[in-house]
């Protein structure tokens, strides 16, 4: 082997504290939606062979998984609503625990992103506000289909959708996982409350910051009255334009959220840096690195990391936790290839979402010959 072990110049790999957990490593395997589960949302034997693979990982958030029948936006992703789902769960934190793994399910509600194909009755999907992404498309059973405008959700209608967060997080009690990470990034329903430009509510829940951001307080009450505060993870995406979203100010906004998150002692606060290409400096001035000032419990970082940018992260002490996506796809093994600088194979973008056990648990692990 040519290359320095990583291990030997980093505690990238060493153990870390979260919440009542320690961690192997600090490395976390992002969640990656790649629609294998049936259509009815349940997971199976596939997904447990799938992430017991990966189970190396300090932290397994496990793919987006929807709250209800209205938060799908995707075909085949899973759900964690019904006994079946739970059921299906069931196998795969066995299989990651069996490995000495520790996973977190990510409680997911599209919003906006969607398309009647993928909604109950084939209704409208919601959102804070009737306003339409612009070129955006919902992955249907019958392709890609271009993304509509969203029904408005009414006032009393957004206290269901709280509800349907609890009890998705009890349902995932019940399957075994460790704790929960609730998706408030990436365009979806609870970024669609926080944003203004989505949210053009006139209400308590549209407006100020303290309005916009009501919605995600009252999830994370819901949430941590079911796991307590230190089985709990958020993930926030402020400076992400996916989904066609966006915020005039939104420097302002996330630090005012995160420091009214600070009340539930969380476990974590999952960043994706987004277009900052880890410019602590970025256009516009908005510096991530206030929100880990500001919080006060693991930061978690992610933002297409390299091995390289990983140890000179934990060096510049940027982030307690580092998050790797795509990687994790086609190598199983990934903390072990990081750890002895063997190369990374390369996945197959083809295989990605949908299908079946290619691409999906078909990726070898090193050899002990070959590492």
């Amino acid at each position: 082997m040519s290359q320095t072990r990583a291990d030997q110049r980093s505690d990238l790999f060493d153990p870390v504290e979260l919440g009542p957990y320690r961690l192997a490593n600090r490395i976390a395997m992002a969640p990656l939606t790649r629609s294998r589960a049936t259509d009815d949302g349940v997971p199976g034997e596939l997904q447990a062979i799938h992430y017991a693979q990966r189970a190396s990982a300090g932290l397994i958030i496990n793919e987006a998984t929807n709250i209800s029948p209205q938060g799908k936006g995707y075909i085949r992703t899973p759900g964690i609503w019904s006994p079946e789902q739970v059921a299906g769960w069931k196998l795969t934190t066995k299989a990651v625990h069996d490995k000495g793994g520790r996973i977190f399910l990510q409680l997911w509600h599209v919003g906006r992103i969607s398309h009647p194909d993928l909604q109950p009755g084939g209704q409208l999907p919601v959102a804070p506000s009737a306003v339409a992404p612009e070129n955006q498309q919902a992955y249907t059973a019958e392709g890609f289909k271009p993304i509509g405008t969203p029904r408005a959700l009414e006032t009393e209608e957004i206290a269901g959708i709280v509800a349907d967060y609890a009890h998705a997080a009890k349902c995932a009690l019940e399957a075994g996982f460790d704790g929960v990470e609730i998706h408030a990034a990436n365009g979806y329903l609870l970024q669609q409350f926080l944003s203004d430009k989505t949210n053009k509510r006139t209400d308590q829940y549209g407006g100020s910051i303290e309005n916009r951001t009501r919605i995600v307080r009252e999830v994370v009450d819901a949430v941590t009255k079911v796991w307590g505060g230190d089985r709990v993870g958020i993930r926030i995406s402020p400076l992400t334009k996916f989904g066609d979203i966006g915020d005039s100010d939104p420097e302002p906004l996330y630090l005012s959220l995160v420091e009214e998150l600070n009340a539930y002692n969380l476990a974590y606060l999952h960043v994706i840096e987004g277009d900052t290409g880890g410019d602590r400096n970025p256009p516009g001035g908005f510096d991530l690195q206030k929100l880990r000032r500001a919080f006060n419990g693991l930061f978690m970082a992610n933002n297409n990391y390299t091995l390289e940018l990983a140890i000179k992260a934990r060096e510049e002490d940027l982030a307690d936790i580092i998050c790797f996506g795509r990687p994790f796809i086609s190598n199983p093994d990934l903390v072990e290839r990081l750890r002895s600088g063997a190369p990374l194979a390369e996945a197959d973008p083809n295989t990605f979402y949908a299908g079946e056990e290619r691409g999906y648990i078909d990726y070898p692990a090193l050899t002990p010959t070959s590492a």
